[in-house]
């Protein structure tokens, strides 16, 4: 079964007809170059498109001599496409997919269909997010709005050499703008369906001859587009995926002398939203029971994903701030042919609180509440990079040192409600005999077999863990390009990286868990025998049957043998990476390279708690808790053959690039129902063709901008341990299968048309899709988790002032409302086994964003 085949609702008769036929996304090469200082179209300096920049190799050079695959975004194609976080940064870039699972903070990049797997703290970023040259830590930490951006950079496949760790399958490069010396005034006001209603504006302005300042701030709201059914509450909010969040930034650029400039930036952030509840896709014979102990349905009475009803009697509210500060200093030096000092320090910290409803139904089985003791994922990091870079007549060349001090703050809780040992009990009997889950005793059955009083056996704060990691990292790099001859261009990169880091953890439960106690004491499966053969359970199944009773009885957060642990664990990596390239310019149009690229990101450490049945992690399911939760570094080995080709007189830029990439010791985290288990793949190979074209055609006022990308990746054929055999080991699909999020064709294309009338005014129309074949959105690639092929389309069509003073846009996001999930996974305590079509299992999903649309005023001056 898959997650669905979209079926389409059209928006709004008069969205639809305003937006259906409009063709838009215009490539302005230069960022819309003048946007700073409004000037009528005729006036503007024409400009081809193979005059467009870019800094992927960290100093500016044309992106047709960059011998990288890179998507270059330009300022008003990211504002005629609606981009305001990297999440929706998507729909403009091939072989991109962005998702978030339990709440937006846990949102993931993946390229290439390679990207960090699973919601856990403690594994770094496969996809680097680079914000003003300053590196975040995890992706989620740099899904904020993002503000006026000048460009974004999207660099495919490994780019540690310049970028450093955690950019084995490329980066993410923001660029925003800096203030410069025009006095400019900007203001939006958008209106939308879902009630939603944002507000931003800007400053810029001089302070002399020699400073000048930029502010920008936003507020934006928005109903939510999930109905919730909150049962017996405490929950009262009825919507989730809401929007509540604002930002402030501001700059401050110093230029004392011709050659110091500095720029000061300090921003802040804060989200305060309800997020996310999960859809029911399949619901399995643990339904009816969830039913039975629910003041209201419990959960979906039949999967219909996409009425966009969920089930919740906690609160998901999630509480998000992003803070920072920074300074980036520029010295043409007087060393080395006037070589370019640049210092870019930084200070920023990140947390988020969330609340969660672990069953994702209205029965009070599983939660953790929205308070920071509770629920906590916290950063602070310092980073501080050093680059020399220079240039003669034959060598371009950078040195450079990285310095990073990173500590993470963990605070995981798990609290029990009443009716989780009742839906324990009958659950465990209808998996021995559904019979016996229907006896009007069966809801008894735990209370029997551990000796206490019903009510008592799981009930009230069941655990309470800390988790405290400190990683410094110091790495130093080079990357220098000698021109051989006047044709052929030769690139040795290299980085040294040392890491050390060190975890300590601390877990407690509250409650003791006097049921699992129970069980394990010596008269514990006597009194689980006598509970069983009392419900007609025979004799001869209990060796098997008492085993399966314990391990639910004694998971993770009912298992008294975590009680009163505290864990160090350290791990220390010195690892080089680097790249060689060649790249070979036939004449001025055609340009062809090859690569070889060596990539690394960090090892860690599992943050959560892990138990298996030998107390290691790659041991099966089990009761014995995991002491050494760390996992070894990810390496990749990357091959890349490409053409940068020009034509039409530089208005047309067809780029290709074949790939081949090789991960070892690949970082998978795995939901196995009832924790994240970090376990390493030995082989993922990832191969095929990335495709791209910008065209400003022939046609005034009409551009093109648009991609393919094909990847095949797969995981290795031979994958050891149980947990990777058939049929009881969870993760037995994996073997030689595609990976998970990894479409084998990805496509996305966008065109714009710009026209004038009357006097003083502009049109435009904008139209934009991104399309991605099926793919498996489950981590263990559950056939039920699979996302059918789908397509989203956004437009915008406006006018106004042909200065830019002005300008009304109507737009729509996903105008065709297609429906389609981001992350398919097990309903938490409702999933018993791996086989595909199991009938006790039970899914759900997050869904991806119905259609949006609104009406935006921009004003300037």
């Amino acid at each position: 079964m898959g997650l669905g085949k979209p079926h389409r609702r059209m928006l709004v008769v008069a969205v639809a007809a305003a937006l259906g036929t409009m063709i838009a996304a215009p490539l302005y090469a230069q960022e819309a170059a003048n946007a700073a200082a409004p000037a009528s179209p005729e006036d503007e300096e024409a400009t081809t498109l193979d005059r467009i920049t870019v800094t992927a190799q960290k100093r500016e050079e044309a992106l047709q001599d960059v011998p990288i695959s890179i998507t270059a975004l330009p300022e008003q194609l990211l504002l005629d496409t609606g981009v305001r976080d990297v999440k929706d940064l998507q729909v403009l870039v091939p072989g991109l997919t962005v998702t978030s699972t339990q709440s937006e903070a846990q949102t993931t990049a993946r390229i290439r269909g390679v990207g960090t797997v699973g919601d856990n703290a403690g594994l770094e970023s496969s996809v680097g997010v680079v914000i003003d040259g300053v590196y975040r830590p995890r992706n989620g930490v740099g899904f904020g709005d993002l503000g006026e951006i000048e460009r974004i950079e999207v660099l495919k496949g490994p780019q540690g050499t310049v970028f450093g760790k955690n950019t084995s399958a490329g980066v993410i490069n923001v660029i925003t703008k800096r203030p410069d010396y025009t006095t400019r005034v900007e203001g939006e006001l958008t209106v939308g369906n879902y009630n939603a209603l944002g507000v931003a504006g800007s400053l810029n302005a001089p302070i002399g001859d020699n400073a000048a300042f930029r502010l920008y701030a936003a507020k934006r709201k928005r109903d939510g587009f999930m109905d919730v059914r909150t049962g017996g509450g405490p929950r009262r909010e009825d919507e989730d995926y809401d929007q509540n969040f604002h930002s402030l930034r501001g700059q401050l650029l110093l230029e004392p002398t011709d050659t110091l400039d500095i720029n000061f930036i300090a921003d802040y952030t804060s989200r305060e939203e309800n997020c996310c509840t999960g859809v029911t896709v399949v619901r399995g014979g643990t339904a009816a029971i969830i039913d039975a102990l629910s003041p209201d349905e419990g959960v979906a009475p039949v999967a219909d994903p996409f009425a966009r009803v969920a089930w919740s009697n906690r609160s998901t509210a999630q509480d998000i701030k992003d803070k920072g500060i920074s300074m980036e200093t520029n010295w043409i030096s007087p060393w080395f042919g006037d070589a370019v000092l640049t210092s870019v320090s930084a200070y920023r910290e990140w947390e988020s609180i969330n609340g969660l409803d672990f069953d994702f139904s209205s029965a009070d089985l599983l939660f953790r509440n929205g308070e920071r003791d509770e629920s906590l994922t916290a950063f602070e990091t310092t980073t501080q990079e050093f680059r020399l870079t220079g240039a003669t007549d034959t060598i371009d060349w950078m040195v450079g040192a990285f310095y990073s001090d990173e500590d993470l703050n963990r605070n995981e809780t798990y609290r029990i409600g009443g009716a989780y040992e009742p839906y324990l009990s009958i659950a465990l009997l209808s998996l021995v005999n559904p019979a016996l889950g229907q006896r009007p005793d069966a809801p008894l059955f735990l209370a029997d077999a551990t000796g206490r009083a019903p009510g008592t056996v799981f009930a009230g704060f069941a655990a309470d863990d800390t988790y405290r990691q400190n990683a410094k990292s110091l790495a130093f790099f080079t990357n220098n390009t000698w021109h051989a001859t006047d044709a052929l261009d030769l690139t040795l990169g290299l980085r040294y990286t040392s890491e050390d880091k060190s975890l300590d953890s601390a877990y407690t439960n509250p409650n003791g868990s006097p049921g699992c106690a129970a069980m394990l004491s010596p008269a514990g499966q006597a009194r689980i025998a006598q509970a069983l053969i009392s419900r007609g359970v025979p004799v001869q199944a209990l060796p098997s049957v008492i085993p399966q009773v314990i391990g639910f009885g004694c998971l993770p957060w009912a298992n008294p043998l975590h009680n009163g642990r505290a864990t160090r664990q350290e791990r220390d990596e010195k690892e080089w990476s680097g790249t060689v390239k060649a790249a070979y310019r036939w004449n001025d149009t055609w340009m062809t390279y090859a690569s070889a690229a060596r990539g690394y990101k960090a090892g860690g450490f599992n943050l959560d708690r892990v138990q298996s049945n030998t107390g290691l992690s790659s041991g099966t399911a089990g009761i014995v808790p995991v002491a050494d939760t760390s996992f070894p570094g990810e390496f990749v080995n990357s091959f890349e053959l490409g053409a940068k080709t020009t034509w039409a007189g530089g208005n047309l830029l067809v780029n290709a690039t074949l790939f081949h990439q090789t991960y070892e010791d690949f970082q998978l985290n795995s939901f196995l129902g009832t924790s994240f288990v970090v376990r390493s793949i030995p082989e993922v190979v990832s191969q095929g063709v990335d495709a791209e074209v910008m065209w400003s055609t022939g046609f005034d006022g009409l551009s093109f901008q648009g991609g393919v990308t094909y990847a095949d990746t797969r995981y290795g054929d031979e994958i050891p341990g149980a947990d990777f055999v058939a049929p009881a080991g969870a993760l037995y699909k994996l073997p030689g299968s595609r990976v998970s999020f990894a479409p084998l064709w990805s496509t996305s294309g966008a065109l714009t048309y710009e026209w004038r009338f009357g006097n003083d005014l502009v049109g435009r129309f904008n139209l934009g899709a991104k399309y991605m074949s099926e793919f498996n959105t489950g981590s263990d690639l559950d056939v039920e988790k699979v996302q059918e092929a789908y397509t989203v389309v956004n437009a915008r069509l406006g006018f106004g002032a042909r200065d830019r003073s002005w300008m009304v846009e109507l737009w729509g996001q996903n105008i065709t409302d297609e429906e389609y999930f981001q992350v398919g996974f097990d309903a938490p305590l409702q999933n018993v086994s791996p086989v595909p079509g199991h009938p006790f299992n039970s899914y759900n999903a997050f869904p991806g964003a119905p259609a949006t649309y609104g009406v935006t005023l921009r004003v300037a001056y």
